[in-house]
């Protein structure tokens, strides 16, 4: 049987010798998102990918974000450039930025993370209740296609591009 420490110098002994230490680690990693999400309303996790054993200077970035929503059911929104298909994960040349809709009371407010990208490189695009958000001529590519909660009388919109996050600011 092991005896090791944890990182607070607890042991760990005592559940590893019916393999179930890994699983009691899974469930209080869960219980601390849990605890996160009811403290703030949302919980982020990301990572990233070194493919170059597919392509030189690959990466895949991939994360989720878990947001507390009205009625207590939890959202979920995944984000990056690795999605799954029936085939298995594959790598798009885009990324899926994490986006935040806000529908305020003469507006709708999107906030999206593209880092990486200048200002002349987004293009926005609305189609009734449907707004999407490209790069173009970019190192990085970024695409998203996302339902507005109304749709708007015209498409006027104004936007800011800021330290990589873009503001769109939508008049219903």
């Amino acid at each position: 049987m092991k005896n090791e420490k944890d990182g607070n110098g607890n042991s760990e002994s005592e559940f590893d010798f019916l393999g179930l230490g890994g699983l009691f680690k899974g469930i209080e990693k869960l219980v601390d998102i849990a605890g996160k999400l009811e403290q703030t309303g949302a919980v982020s996790r990301e990572g990233d990918l070194n493919l170059d054993h597919l392509r030189k200077g690959m990466k895949g970035v991939y994360g989720f974000t878990i947001k507390s929503a009205v009625g207590g059911a939890p959202k979920v929104e995944t984000f990056g450039n690795i999605v799954k298909t029936p085939q298995g994960p594959k790598v798009n040349e885009e990324r899926e930025p994490i986006t935040d809709i806000f529908d305020e009371q003469d507006e709708i407010v999107v906030i999206a993370e593209m880092p990486g990208i200048e200002d002349a490189d987004i293009v926005i695009d609305i189609n009734k209740d449907i707004l999407e958000i490209t790069t173009k001529n970019s190192k990085k590519s970024y695409r998203k296609e996302l339902l507005l909660p109304v749709v708007p009388e015209n498409n006027l919109y104004q936007h800011k591009y800021t330290n990589g996050i873009l503001e769109i600011r939508i008049k219903k």
